[in-house]
């Protein structure tokens, strides 16, 4: 019988019980992980950016979380000696008509409270990216880089010396509640909880439903895929420079991030993965793929962005086309210069209206707390979410 039951071992269920133990180290927890170690899907594909916090909508989970998790992040690594750098980024315009759409995104910036932000002119953007293509742009000093993976292991380590159990291929079957306690069924056996907090990820609405609750949303899996530029042309990027968000498409659109143990990667794309942990544009699983696609909420968001979601397909199979999106940045990238690289699936929620569910979902039902939807800045804002979430849990002493 233990206090607490996490399933799910990405960054946001570690960083969960990082907070459950810091605020209850007498806690008896346990952590459910179907695959071998921590960090496989979502935290371990990212792109290793510490957001900070300037799309989000002033008040919401996600802002709110972001701008904390962003400082607590920052002492976590600090006090454990991983390595990180506020390196900051530009986001720019590469024409005059995306000008209002910068001075909208310095607002919310404002607004959740980050300093230093400055609109740049071109010759000023040139100073911190010089071959950028750019009329305008934002400075945003907060925005850094790091390793998730990183993070998630120093967390293992650290939930380990306090006592904390992980039982991985672990996967889950089904949660049922009882009377006083949570019972979990496992491929390994069945485990007894007081309380159960599922981070599913990318399966976090079949979890939900597992455990009961009843929910309107589903996953719907998007892979988002990366190039790497030759080491000969990586002088032509500092640092992150990201596009000016196309307000019609719920993506940022491809950027350029450099990493943190070298290398500058260019993408990602956005496209619907034909797998829910597809993260080839070869891996299929049938049942998956016809489940996303019979999904009247996914059909809905096809439907309103029926033209761009085929600009970003073409561009998964079409280097040239995927090149030809990055040259809006930086004209003088050529084909040759970037080589395919990593992919990562985002679990996406949507709504049966097709609409992508903005902010961070987390429901309860009785002694069980889902995390339904937590995709970017989720990774950044981990630490913040964790706190929050435990202190929906209010655990026994």
């Amino acid at each position: 019988m233990y206090h607490a039951t996490i399933i799910g071992a990405g960054i946001v269920g570690l960083a969960t019980a990082h907070a459950i133990m810091n605020q209850q180290p007498d806690t008896k927890l346990a952590i459910l992980e179907k695959e071998s170690d921590v960090a496989l899907h979502q935290t371990g594909h990212n792109s290793g950016v510490m957001h900070s916090g300037i799309y989000y909508q002033p008040g919401s989970l996600k802002a709110r979380n972001c701008t904390l998790g962003y400082r607590k992040l920052i002492e976590f690594a600090d006090a454990n000696n991983i390595k990180y750098d506020i390196c900051g980024k530009v986001i720019v315009a590469t024409d005059e008509s995306q000008i209002p759409v910068l001075d909208t995104i310095i607002k919310k910036g404002r607004k959740n409270g980050l300093e230093g932000l400055k609109m740049l002119s071109k010759s000023e953007t040139h100073e911190k990216e010089p071959y950028v293509n750019a009329v305008q742009s934002i400075w945003v000093p907060q925005a850094g880089i790091i390793d998730y993976k990183e993070v998630a292991a120093k967390l293992r380590e650290n939930l380990e010396k306090k006592g904390v159990e992980f039982f991985f291929s672990s996967k889950v079957t089904n949660i049922m509640e009882e009377s006083a306690q949570v019972v979990i069924n496992t491929v390994k056996g069945d485990f007894y909880s007081k309380k159960v907090i599922v981070c599913g990820g990318l399966y976090a609405d079949k979890l939900a439903e597992k455990s009961g609750v009843d929910i309107v949303e589903a996953i719907v899996p998007f892979r988002g895929e990366y190039y790497e530029l030759s080491e000969e042309k990586r002088y032509m990027v500092n640092n992150l420079i990201y596009p000016v968000p196309n307000p019609n498409f719920p993506f940022l659109g491809v950027h350029y991030t450099r990493l943190i143990h070298g290398g500058i990667e260019a993408g990602p794309n956005a496209v619907l993965a034909f797998k829910r942990e597809g993260y080839s544009r070869w891996d299929v699983n049938l049942p998956e793929l016809m489940e996303s696609l019979a999904y009247p909420g996914f059909r809905k968001l096809l439907g309103k962005y029926w033209r761009e979601s085929i600009d970003e397909l073409h561009r998964s199979f079409s280097k040239r086309a995927f090149v030809k999106a990055l040259q809006h940045l930086i004209p003088d990238i050529g084909y040759d210069d970037l080589k395919r690289g990593k992919s990562g699936v985002r679990a996406q929620a949507l709504d049966r209206a097709g609409n992508m569910v903005d902010d961070f979902l987390i429901k309860r039902k009785g002694n069980v707390i889902n995390v339904i939807n937590a995709p970017s800045p989720a990774a950044t804002s981990c630490l913040a979410i964790g706190e929050h979430i435990a202190g929906k849990a209010i655990l026994p002493t």
